[in-house]
């Protein structure tokens, strides 16, 4: 047991390396006590606060289908440098369709649970003022298809977050013909993912998941790329990235691939806070997209 006295950064550093990320207040955020709104439940890992400390940012991860937030949380390899970085990580829950198990999300064609947008806009509006978070500082991502639905938050609503970081899921078929506006978005995806793979797929229910290049292009219109080829290029550390910069200020867009297949590989929440970093090292305006 640490010692009453012990630092708070000893804390979350003692935790860490005993493989567990740091969690919320046991009143709200543990695995079997999850935050409620009005339109669902959410899970929260956070490292330690006192009234001194500036607001802290935020990463919002929506789970793979049939999962739940709780499997987010306790997912050390993506929890443990999230909270480790000092960033609130946010884990919610979709909601069960019938005839499944494990939570959904709603999203483009398929037949909706509930307005999404709303559900994350009531969290926030929850979780800012209980876990002392920056409202300008939060990164939206997923997995799977937690990851399209970051897509498609990322099309309808695309200032009213930092950036977006989508792994391993994209838009599905039609595609979107338009956007609200420019996006900073990072896509990782899986050079053998055979589950949602590069190209899209058709599945038995008759949805068709969509494909990730057409979905960058969409996004290099919306914006306002120069070229259709990437700008830069580099292949290092696991990582093939394709970074397109030549497009309207305060925008990125950038592609990751890894050689592995449908997962969250190995590195990828220090890739993506490091490109967080980066991107919004200039302040943007945050507000709800119409």
């Amino acid at each position: 047991m640490l010692p009453s006295r012990t630092p708070a950064g000893l804390v979350v550093l003692a935790l860490l390396l005993l493989g567990r990320p740091v969690r919320a207040a046991p009143d709200c955020g543990a695995p079997d006590q999850p935050c409620t709104v009005g339109l669902g439940t959410y899970h929260v890992a956070a490292p330690p606060w006192v009234p001194s400390d500036p607001p802290r940012p935020a990463v919002i991860h929506f789970h793979g289908a049939g999962q739940s937030g709780t499997a987010v949380i306790g997912d050390t390899a993506l929890a443990a440098p999230i909270v480790g970085r000092g960033y609130v990580l946010l884990a919610p829950n979709g909601l069960t369709r019938p005839g499944r198990m494990g939570g959904s999300w709603s999203f483009g064609i398929r037949p909706p649970l509930r307005d999404e947008l709303a559900f994350v806009r009531e969290m926030l509006a929850d979780a800012v003022p209980r876990f002392h978070l920056d409202r300008s500082r939060v990164l939206l991502t997923g997995f799977s298809i937690g990851g399209s639905l970051t897509w498609y938050l990322a099309c309808k609503a695309p200032g009213e977050f930092a950036a977006f970081a989508p792994v391993a899921g994209g838009f599905w078929r039609p595609h979107p013909a338009s956007c609200a506006g420019p996006v900073r978005l990072l896509h990782t995806h899986g050079w053998r993912d055979q589950t949602v793979p590069l190209e899209g797929r058709p599945l038995r229910s008759g949805l068709e998941q969509g494909d990730i290049f057409e979905g960058l292009q969409l996004w290099r219109r919306i914006n306002g790329c120069d070229l259709l080829r990437a700008d830069r290029f580099a292949t290092d550390g696991g990582w093939w990235r394709r970074t397109w910069d030549q497009c309207a200020p305060g925008s990125a867009l950038e592609l990751v691939l890894h050689p592995g297949g449908h997962e969250v590989p190995a590195g990828w929440a220090d890739l993506a806070l490091d490109w967080f970093a980066r991107v919004t090292s200039e302040p943007r305006t945050i507000g709800h997209d119409h």
